[in-house]
């Protein structure tokens, strides 16, 4: 399964991960920019650390699993 990881800096400078299941693919690197900025300007998520103040990364992560018979 794929995931987009979108990493911000907090007001505490620490790194919040949002994730996002099944991203449209090919990836925007435009699209993935702007809906990062549009995160930090509407502040509509909530960090213990404070408000979403910087973006950090951007990145696919892709997770194979294999059972292994016992």
């Amino acid at each position: 399964m794929k995931k987009l990881e979108l990493k911000f800096l907090n007001e505490e400078e620490k790194v919040v991960t949002i994730s996002i299941d099944h991203p449209v693919e090919p990836v925007s690197e435009a699209d993935v920019n702007a809906a990062m900025e549009a995160i930090i300007a509407e502040n509509c998520f909530y960090s213990s650390g404070g408000d979403l103040i910087e973006k950090k990364e951007a990145r696919i992560v892709e997770r194979n699993v294999t059972a292994v018979e016992l």
